[in-house]
C-alpha cells in the first residue's frame, strides 16, 4: 500500500477505487460499527450480566445456607424436644399458688431445727416476672455461725427452689447482756403461674406500655402548643 494509491480518488466512487483503499476503507467501517455495537449495546449488556452474576452468588449464599439449616432441623428439633423436657422438669421445682403456704411453713421449720431464734419473718408482696411470681420474705433470726450455716443448708436442701439475698450478719448484745449475732436476709421463693395469671400479667404490660406512649404523645403536643 502506498501513498500514490490514495490520491486523486472520488469519494462519490468508492467502488473504482484501487483494492488497497477499498480494503482499507471496509476495515475503518467494520472497526466503527463493532465499537458502535460494543458501546450501545453490547457493553450495556455486559453491566446487566455482572448484576445477574452478582444476584446469582447471593442466591447460592441464601440456599447454602438454608440447606445447612435445613440439615440441622432434625437435630434442633431433637435439642428443642430436650430444653422442653429440662425445662419442664425446673418448672416443677416451683410451687404452685397452693403450695406456696407450705413452703413458707419448710423454710421456717428449718430455722428452728437449725437452733435459730426467729424475730422476724414476714412474707412480702408478690413481684411477677413472665410466666413465674417471686415470693420474698424478711428474715431476722438470731443464733451462731453453725447454726446459720445449718440453716441455710437446711433451706438450700428443700425440693423447691429457695434463694437467699442481702445477707447480712452482725454481733449485737443481748437483754442479758450476753454477746448474739444477728443475721438478717431476704429468702426469695418462686411459684409458677397459671394460664389466667400469665395473660393477664401480659395484658397489664402491654396497657402500660400504650399508657407511656399516649403519655409521651400528649406531653409532645402540650409542648408544641406552648411553644
Amino acid at each position: 500500500m502506498k501513498l500514490s494509491d490514495f490520491q486523486g480518488l472520488d469519494p462519490q466512487k468508492i467502488g473504482s477505487w484501487p483494492l488497497a483503499p477499498r480494503a482499507l476503507v471496509i476495515v475503518v467501517a467494520c472497526v466503527a460499527i463493532l465499537g458502535a455495537g460494543f458501546w450501545f449495546d453490547t457493553k450495556e449488556q455486559m453491566a446487566g450480566l455482572e448484576g445477574i452474576e452478582e444476584k446469582e452468588g447471593q442466591l447460592k449464599d441464601t440456599f447454602e445456607a438454608k440447606q445447612a439449616k435445613a440439615a440441622n432441623l432434625a437435630p434442633l428439633k431433637r435439642q428443642l424436644t430436650e430444653m422442653e423436657q429440662s425445662f419442664g422438669a425446673l418448672l416443677r421445682l416451683l410451687p404452685n399458688k397452693t403450695e406456696i403456704e407450705g413452703l413458707l411453713v419448710d423454710i421456717s421449720q428449718a430455722g428452728l431445727a437449725s437452733g435459730l431464734e426467729f424475730e422476724l419473718f414476714k412474707p412480702e408482696k408478690e413481684s411477677k416476672a413472665e410466666f413465674y411470681a417471686i415470693q420474698p420474705i424478711k428474715l431476722r433470726v438470731t443464733g451462731s455461725y453453725h447454726e446459720f450455716g445449718e440453716f441455710i443448708s437446711a433451706v438450700s436442701a428443700l425440693p423447691r427452689i429457695v434463694t437467699q439475698h442481702d445477707v447480712s450478719i452482725k454481733p449485737r448484745t443481748g437483754k442479758e447482756g450476753e454477746r448474739e449475732l444477728v443475721m438478717e436476709a431476704t429468702a426469695k421463693t418462686y411459684r409458677y403461674m397459671e394460664q389466667d395469671e400469665i395473660a393477664e400479667t401480659a395484658d397489664a404490660a402491654s396497657a402500660g406500655k400504650g399508657g407511656r406512649g399516649r403519655a409521651r404523645a400528649r406531653g409532645g403536643k402540650k409542648r408544641k402548643g406552648k411553644k
